[in-house]
């Protein structure tokens, strides 16, 4: 029986409003549920062929949850039979994720148009499928019509930094096959690690593939042991997991990093280097300054690896790294100073485009194409290569405006190595706060695209960075539930406005992934808080997935069933400490959120930004600047603002006439993250709003002797206005971390008494 397109499409936009009793995500398209039942017992058959992978995975799975041994034939039965079903096409243009699952009376059945699609409606089924082993299960008649919105819908998975060992890769696949994504980025190599074998080059997994000692805590502690550490995989496992993913129909699209992020190649074979070494595989996180040197010796060694990867990886995509790559060693490299002048090329961004459109050109001869960090949109972006833009959406806006293929993984929503509860309440984290709501709110298209230049965004994905992550629970930690919610976002079917009904759903999984034995953050049941003006002062919301069991103090003390209540925002106009946490039963099912204020004449009040905070950085936006809370650097996501490339330059409007004698302000560093005190800042008031007179200028010394902490006193003024200008560091200089890379501006609390 031939079906059509357009049919199908027409029957997505029937959708039942019981589609939220099924609890399932992805939220399918279009879900009609009906009154009678089908009951799933021993004496179910998968009517399917017995090799069929699909037929035997949904076995497997089936007991696995339920403890039905079920059996799987190919001869014909017409009840209590699970049924698969590939239709005809009479188009080519069609999805091949497309799937339509009925559940009746009599039989259950999964159509599609490939298997990929038959995988999908599987997982949908196992989501019905209660973890209980139970003789009989009644599973509600139901119809489902879904596909995708987005083509890629991704996780990323960094094993060089840490490694995890093959069995762990494959269950990281099985968490990716679970909420349907199809893409699984595997970044190989960096400066900490090289973790793929390569026959023709074995130096780099005997030496590359180990360091003698790693940091311990935080990059900013700068403490490291001294234990040997690394691993890698060979080629036969890796053969054996991308056929372990295809199963699954999930594409591995490897990462092997280039020019930057370089130098445990280079501990492996210095004389690709510029400065012929000796170098020793990183200890340290962050931007090293030994990268390849671009000549022709190295581009036969690196066409040569990739030879060896995309004989293991049948992927379209070859992923080359391509971000921060300092061009330090270049600048004074005869090699690299030779091939400008050769190539009659502008300077070493130019060398840097070059790079990567050599490499392209290699990996365009083999039948694949290249994609890269948004960097490799610096010098020119190489004719054929697609971006993944991860410095905000502005790389793939433009990367796309320019019709190359885009896949969305900006810091701001899709870093899953940021916090994602109470920094104090969770394990070391990168930095950032990207809870679940923040995650589920992402739009992987971009306002400022017109709806032809939006074709060209592929989708998105989530990316884990292990520089503190060293366990396989840790890395379930970080992904779960987090995931879930990008796994909507990417189905096409989330809405940021039912968030509520969607966290219901998911607070439902936690069950799976307690029956699974999935290490899981519980921070969505954490207190989270939002801060708005008020007169004299700012308004405390406090926000959980029930609002009538949060408990909370105002005198520092913990909460506990017999604290105050929380009904609506409290108002905070002298300085406190608030502590509130979420009960359930009497008891506390979150950990304790802890938020000093500090109120002054500028808490609450007006505020205007000449230029906006990076979106990364910049949650509550100019209002961060007078909210009564000071940041912290644990917390430099959430409570500060991040200016990359800018200055701040912000107005305060007191409202009226104040006599004032002290502003304050704080300001963060580090350099390992590319973030610098400012160059100088300036507070300048008038009570006018127009005319306006210094009243101090605070030196880079001033700055970095009080360590950002800017206290500045004088004699009583009455003003109306005050305009503080911290002044961006400007390109980060050679030798240090993100070289000639803009600097981010951390700025936090403006306090004025």
């Amino acid at each position: 029986m031939k079906y059509k397109i357009l049919t199908l499409l027409l029957l997505f936009s029937v959708i039942s409003s019981a589609q939220q009793t099924l609890n399932l995500i992805p939220k399918p398209n279009s879900v009609e549920i009906k009154k009678g039942h089908f009951v799933l017992n021993k004496e179910t058959v998968i009517l399917a062929d017995e090799n069929s992978f699909e037929a035997k995975y949904l076995k497997e799975q089936i007991k696995n949850q339920t403890g039905l041994d079920l059996k799987i034939s190919s001869k014909f039965k017409s009840k209590n039979c699970i049924q698969f079903g590939i239709k005809i096409p009479d188009t080519t243009n069609f999805d091949r994720e497309y799937y339509n699952l009925n559940i009746w009376k009599s039989k259950i059945h999964i159509s599609a148009f490939s298997n990929k699609g038959i995988f999908y409606g599987i997982q949908t089924l196992l989501q019905m499928i209660p973890y209980s082993k139970l003789r009989e299960i009644r599973l509600n008649e139901v119809s489902i019509f879904d596909q995708p919105k987005f083509q890629w819908r991704g996780m990323h998975l960094d094993v060089s930094r840490h490694f995890f060992p093959k069995d762990f890769i494959k269950k990281y696949i099985d968490y990716l096959a679970m909420y349907k994504m199809n893409t699984f980025h595997w970044h190989l190599t960096d400066d900490q690690g090289w973790r793929i074998e390569i026959k023709k080059y074995p130096k780099l997994t005997e030496v590359g593939a180990w360091r003698n000692g790693s940091m311990i805590g935080h990059y900013t502690d700068q403490t490291f042991d001294e234990i040997r550490y690394g691993g890698f995989y060979t080629q036969e496992e890796i053969k054996e997991i991308v056929a372990y993913a295809k199963e699954r129909h999930i594409t591995i699209v490897p990462e092997i990093e280039m020019p930057g992020h370089a130098l445990a190649a280079l501990a492996s074979y210095p004389e690709f280097s510029c400065t012929g070494g000796p170098f020793e595989v990183g200890k340290t996180w962050g931007v090293l300054e030994d990268v390849f040197c671009p000549k022709d010796e190295t581009f036969t060694f690196l066409e040569n690896i990739l030879t060896e990867v995309m004989t293991l990886f049948p992927s379209e995509y070859i992923h080359i790294g391509g971000d921060e790559c300092p061009k330090v060693r270049w600048k004074s490299c005869p090699h690299c100073q030779k091939r400008i002048k050769d190539e009659n090329l502008k300077d070493e961004h130019k060398l840097q485009s070059y790079f990567i459109q050599r490499i392209e050109k290699f990996v365009n001869s083999k039948g694949r194409k290249i994609i890269g960090w948004d960097e490799i949109l610096e010098g020119g972006l190489a004719p054929n290569a697609a971006v993944m833009s991860w410095r905000g959406t502005e790389g793939g806006i433009a990367a796309a405006k320019q019709k190359h293929f885009v896949v969305m993984s900006p810091g701001s929503h899709c870093y899953f190595d940021h916090y994602q509860g109470e920094p104090k309440n969770e394990p070391i984290a990168f930095g950032g706060y990207t809870n679940v709501e923040k995650v589920y709110s992402f739009n992987p298209i971009p306002k400022e695209l017109s709806p032809e230049e939006s074709k060209y965004i592929l989708g998105a994905q989530a990316n884990l960075w292990t520089e503190y992550i060293n366990t396989p629970e840790h890395v379930e930690y970080m992904v779960f539930p987090r995931i879930a919610a990008l796994s909507e976002v990417v189905w096409g079917t989330s809405n940021p406005k039912e968030y509520k009904e969607f966290e219901k759903r998911l607070i439902s999984h936690f069950e799976i992934y307690d029956k699974k034995g999935i290490n899981y953050s519980k921070a969505i049941f954490e207190v989270t808080s939002k801060v708005h003006p008020a007169e004299n002062g700012v308004a405390f919301e406090l926000k959980s997935v029930n609002p009538n069991g949060i408990k909370y103090t105002i005198d520092g003390s913990e909460p506990n069933s017999n604290s105050f209540l929380y009904e609506k925002p409290i108002l905070v106009t002298k300085n406190q400490t608030i502590k509130a946490a979420y009960f359930e039963n009497g008891k506390a099912k979150s950990a304790t959120i802890e938020q000093p204020f500090f109120i002054t004449k500028s808490t609450g009040k007006k505020i205007e930004l000449v230029h906006q905070p990076h979106e990364n950085y910049g949650i509550g936006g100019s209002f961060t600047l007078v909210d009564g809370m000071k940041g912290n650097t644990s917390k430099f996501g959430r409570d500060w603002l991040g200016f990359w490339g800018k200055d701040m330059n912000a107005t305060i409007d007191l409202g009226k006439t104040e006599t004032i004698s002290k502003i304050s302000i704080n300001t963060l560093s580090s350099e390992g993250s590319w973030i610098y005190y400012p160059k100088s800042i300036g507070i300048f008031v008038s009570k006018d709003g127009k005319n306006y007179y210094s009243i101090a200028i605070v030196s880079s010394k001033e700055i970095h002797e009080n360590k950002g902490k800017i206290i500045v006193e004088f004699d009583k003024q009455n003003v109306q206005f005050i305009k503080v200008i911290a002044e961006n560091n400007g390109i980060i200089v050679d030798g240090k971390p993100g070289a000639g890379s803009n600097s981010w501006l951390f700025v936090d609390e403006i306090s004025v008494e």
